[in-house]
């Protein structure tokens, strides 16, 4: 198991950065392969040069839209559906990340539940 139980002390400063670093990792993983997904779908949907498809990835996986217009049929599915998914990505990467947080601060308030029970 990844996290503590609620009845083990809570992690060391140095071992929480760890665990935060390896969820930051991750995320940023989610994030990349996401990126390249949007690349490789912006270069052959609308014959984009890899770096317009890199701009327009990133434009819309950042929230903005993309900069390029979109001229097929084939692109503006591929971008409705990309739009939709990068939405997903972000919520998955930002819960991925806070995840450690979260878990010390719920940790942490539990410790404190224990102690006034006891």
């Amino acid at each position: 198991m990844i996290y503590e139980k609620h009845n083990e002390p809570i992690l060391s400063r140095a071992k929480f950065l760890s665990r935060m670093a390896l969820h930051g990792t991750f995320a940023v993983g989610i994030l990349i392969l996401s990126l390249l997904i949007g690349i490789v779908g912006y270069h052959f949907t609308e014959n984009l040069s890899w770096i317009d498809a890199l701009l327009n990835a990133c434009m819309l996986l950042g929230g903005m839209g993309p900069v390029n217009p979109i001229q097929t049929i084939a692109g503006k599915l591929f971008a409705s559906f990309y739009a939709l998914f990068s939405g997903m990505v972000f919520l998955v990467a930002v819960g991925v990340l806070f995840t450690p947080l979260f878990h010390r601060f719920l940790h942490h308030f539990h410790l404190g539940l224990d102690e006034e029970g006891s």
